[in-house]
């Protein structure tokens, strides 16, 4: 005969058995006593720089590569990040009431220098909340296969974080002291974020740039920006980059042409040229949709796009001819195709020179075309030198749908 426990007794059993799993406390650390990275710069130094560095990973410099890089770190203050609109934080060049201690250290990799600012600090470093890392242009233009190897296998670094090239030293980036923002991180990672919603950038998270960076049909781009008197950051281009290193950078209206071949929406860009007959003309897109065609012709791809954007009129001087009839806004639409045209063809070519496919052409021949693109196509170098020399046709429509008040 089987005797059955009592209830109680079988119920205290499982929750015995249970305790040891609902103990999700045991290791928790309180985020006061966390030393959160907001944002991080990289710069390289020279050797002479590179002797100051701390032995904290080695015993001495002797056989160290004679250059090195330094890594400044953005670290949140308990207390001090403003949670909203006119709380909390100070001036964030006082370092009494700053919301951000800036920390500067070297290293032989970003891997070294983060082990250095560990040695620097008392709490644990945290990189969960990490939005911003910028590198300069030396970095960008060496190879980045260590700095990505470190940031992909570090559970910690979020696909929505920014990576930008900067101009010039990228540590002038994490003191910076925008009056509108009192968290210099979080008004560069706000600036990058606006300027996506307002369709003055693509969508470029470092996951997507690692993307990129994978597919053989596809060339990686990043932010590139510069500072202007110590407050301002203006986005300057496209750091584009070949074989895994920066090889040249656009111009900001560049930037709104490339989104236009990529058909990404909204429009934001303004653009300003001379016409034949009306004088200068401001037109500011609103939409942008584009049609895309692959084929093969004489063993090479050929690629077509015809580019549509819808616009409005903002401004016309230098000229006393009034806009008042449908035909004279089709002759600025006319001058302002030919030009555009122009500068989305300059740019293409440039992209070939440089052997930089920032536009995915490759992709589209490699899912279009994909006999083609297995017999040709074995890495990802044979793209690059191939797109070289494709063929590349360019159709541009602008429509102008809005032109304001008339002056009667």
């Amino acid at each position: 005969m089987i005797r059955r426990l009592p209830r109680s007794f079988a119920l205290i059993l499982m929750l015995a058995m249970a305790a040891p799993v609902l103990s999700g406390c045991w290791d928790q650390v309180e985020i006061e006593d966390r030393a959160l990275v907001l944002g991080l710069s990289i710069d390289k130094i020279s050797a002479e720089e590179a002797e100051k560095g701390d032995e904290v990973t080695h015993i001495n410099h002797d056989n160290l590569p004679a250059e090195m890089i330094s890594v400044t770190a953005q670290i949140a203050v308990p207390g001090r990040v403003p949670l909203g609109p006119g709380s909390g934080g100070g001036n964030p060049g006082d370092a009494k009431t700053s919301p951000v201690w800036v920390v500067s250290v070297r290293g032989i990799s970003l891997d070294d220098a983060m082990n250095n600012l560990q040695q620097q600090i008392a709490d644990p470093r945290y990189l969960v909340h990490l939005r911003i890392i910028i590198i300069s242009e030396d970095i960008a233009r060496g190879n980045l296969e260590e700095l990505n190897d470190y940031l992909r296998r570090n559970p910690e670094i979020r696909r929505r974080t920014w990576l930008l090239v900067s101009e010039g030293k990228a540590s002038d980036f994490m003191d910076v002291n925008p009056p509108l923002q009192r968290v210099p991180t979080l008004y560069i990672l706000s600036m990058m974020e606006k300027s996506v919603s307002s369709g003055k950038f693509p969508r470029d998270y470092i996951g997507t740039f690692w993307s990129a960076d994978t597919k053989w049909g596809q060339s990686a781009y990043l932010p590139y920006v510069a500072l202007r008197n110590r407050d301002n950051i203006l986005i300057k281009g496209l750091a584009y980059f070949s074989g895994g290193r920066m090889v040249n950078k656009t111009a900001p209206i560049e930037i709104g042409g490339f989104m236009a071949l990529k058909g990404i929406d909204p429009g934001g860009y303004s653009t300003l040229f001379h016409t034949n007959k009306m004088g200068i003309v401001m037109t500011k897109i609103n939409e942008r949709f584009t049609r895309t065609r692959s084929y093969i012709k004489d063993g090479k791809p050929v690629l077509s796009y015809q580019v549509f954007l819808e616009a409005d009129l903002d401004e016309q001087y230098g000229s006393n001819i009034p806009v008042d009839s449908s035909a004279k806004l089709q002759e600025i639409e006319r001058d302002f195709e030919e030009q555009v045209r122009s500068i989305l063809t300059g740019l293409v070519k440039q992209t070939q020179k440089d052997h930089s496919d920032i536009f995915g052409m490759g992709e589209m021949i490699r899912s279009h075309h994909p006999a083609y693109w297995k017999e040709h196509i074995h890495d990802k170098d044979d793209w690059e030198n191939l797109y070289g020399s494709i063929e590349v046709d360019i159709q541009m429509k602008l429509h102008i749908r809005r032109v304001g008040l008339k002056d009667q």
